[in-house]
């Protein structure tokens, strides 16, 4: 029986160095362009957050994580081996990682994450929730368009980031992320599901919104990040090429984000009342500016 990681709030291993002064940790802080460019477009992509060892290590974790059979999956708080249900475009999609080996536990430690997130945010950083989505080759299912906050409204303020790392060398062929750039200003748009048709989105756009609707492609090295606004518009294709795309997200909020809701948050977490603070064994601090002297 593995271990659940999530009662422990420090990275556990040798997957990463944290910054030993205020001068290593603002190596790892964005440009005032490219903050200035996340706000303008709702997203920044390109950021070098993992080596080639993590990503290897990462990897090697994730192969045992996708059998049915292995003896952490129980950690998960969502699993599905496909969530597409059609056996001709295969999406694994999983919450929980964290809880069940050394590297996504650790990675969520990364100062090449939480730097940016705290400057994106705007102050601390508490952890929500991580996800893998992973396609096969050959037969890797969609994405369909989609903002994360509509599956969170749970919480709030939204106050909330999402940093998207690849696994894989990710590009058009092997179905990479795409943003609409300016979506983040629209409002919240109803659900039209997760991995069904791509063309839905359009059933709920107005004229103006299907007019400004023009996806560009997020093409990342494997090891690079992307981050992006809650209310940013994206998905992905599907992947039909001789490669794997596999990907691994952490989400995060803004420390002082609250429940919005009595039932339970993530499947098997103890509810947190409406209107308190989300905090505790699940949604640990990550990292404070002013504790590292920023």
């Amino acid at each position: 029986m593995f271990t659940d990681l999530s009662a422990m709030h420090a990275p556990i291993g040798r997957f990463l160095e944290q910054p030993k002064d205020i001068e290593e940790w603002r190596n790892f802080l964005l440009t005032e362009e490219q903050a200035a460019g996340f706000h303008e477009q709702g997203y920044l992509a390109g950021i070098q957050v993992l080596d080639d060892r993590q990503v290897e290590l990462l990897c090697s974790e994730l192969t045992g994580l996708m059998k049915k059979s292995h003896s952490a999956n129980h950690l998960f708080h969502e699993y599905h081996s496909n969530e597409s249900k059609d056996p001709d475009a295969v999406l694994f999609h999983a919450l929980g990682a964290w809880r069940t080996g050394p590297g996504f536990h650790d990675v969520l430690w990364s100062p090449a994450f939480l730097a940016p997130a705290s400057q994106l945010l705007g102050g601390p950083v508490r952890f929500w929730h991580d996800q893998l989505f992973c396609k096969p080759a050959h037969h890797g299912g969609v994405v369909a368009w989609h903002q994360d906050y509509s599956y969170w409204t749970r919480t709030e303020p939204m106050s909330h980031l999402t940093c998207w790392i690849a696994l894989d060398d990710c590009d058009r062929d092997n179905g990479c992320l795409y943003y609409v750039p300016g979506s983040h200003r629209w409002k919240l748009l109803p659900m039209t599901g997760l991995t069904g048709n791509m063309d839905e989105i359009m059933t709920v756009l107005s004229p103006e919104q299907q007019q400004a609707f023009r996806p560009v492609p997020i093409e990342l090295k494997r090891g690079q990040c992307t981050f992006h606004h809650p209310l940013m518009v994206h998905g992905s294709y599907a992947n039909r090429s001789e490669r794997p795309r596999r990907a691994t997200l952490i989400n995060a909020f803004r420390d002082g984000v609250q429940s919005a809701s009595d039932e339970e948050l993530l499947a098997g977490v103890p509810p947190i009342p409406k209107g308190h603070k989300m905090e505790g064994q699940f949604f640990p601090l990550l990292f404070d500016p002013q504790s590292a002297g920023q």
